[in-house]
């Protein structure tokens, strides 16, 4: 496997109060390509904000990570923002699907975005939804869609631009257990079938267990 993500010396710290608070103190890590790696640790080690500065959603207050080679953050606003809709698939606890639209115009949404239009982008959102196990309801709203089902939508929403990455945050938090086992399931499903790359954060020991690799965050540094 090649290296992905190289992560150096990065550092995050926020002003609280008057107080520097120091979130991630000097993080190095590597992430492989096709790797499914789960970040655990309690709330407030720091796992969704590295989540975050991982995807460009956050910055690093020191420290460099580099894509491929590229140091993400030497990247101007614009040029982020182009590697995020391309290269990063995000998928959250909460599925943020836009509640106007079905669910098969929630996953075109990120091909949209980059101008992608035509029956191609629709042909493979439905692929996905299939994928997903949502076939029967690619005309639903979310309004019309259970917990889970909404999650899978946020799963192929996450896959339309063939991502290299997605990072996803705590997504069976929101989920009863029997749920949660199925999407975490699906993920992995994903991960060798498609050889994408998953950095997932979870509080679940049980689905992190079954990572390629865990990431365990104690007070902002890996233990």
């Amino acid at each position: 496997m090649t290296t992905m993500i190289h992560v150096v010396d990065l550092s995050k710290s926020f002003s609280l109060g008057g107080l520097d608070v120091q979130v991630l103190k000097g993080i190095q890590l590597e992430i492989q390509r096709g790797e499914l790696v789960a970040v655990v640790g309690a709330s407030g080690a720091g796992k969704s904000t590295l989540l975050h500065i991982m995807g460009t959603l956050d910055h690093p207050t020191t420290g460099t990570v580099r894509f491929d080679g590229q140091d993400l953050f030497k990247m101007s606003d614009r040029e982020q923002s182009e590697f995020r809709n391309k290269k990063i698939g995000f998928v959250f606890q909460f599925h943020h699907l836009l509640p106007e639209f079905t669910a098969l115009e929630n996953v075109c949404l990120p091909a949209y975005i980059q101008n992608r239009q035509g029956g191609d982008v629709q042909q493979a959102a439905e692929g996905l939804l299939t994928e997903v196990g949502l076939g029967h309801r690619l005309h639903h709203k979310p309004g019309e869609l259970s917990g889970g089902e909404q999650q899978r939508v946020a799963v192929a929403r996450a896959l339309i631009q063939s991502p290299d990455l997605v990072l996803a945050d705590e997504p069976t938090g929101n989920l009863d257990t029997h749920t949660g086992d199925a999407i975490f399931s699906l993920l992995r499903r994903i991960n060798q079938t498609r050889g994408t790359t998953f950095v997932i954060v979870t509080h679940n020991e049980k689905l992190s267990a079954q990572a390629s690799r865990i990431i365990r965050l104690e007070d902002g540094q890996i233990v």
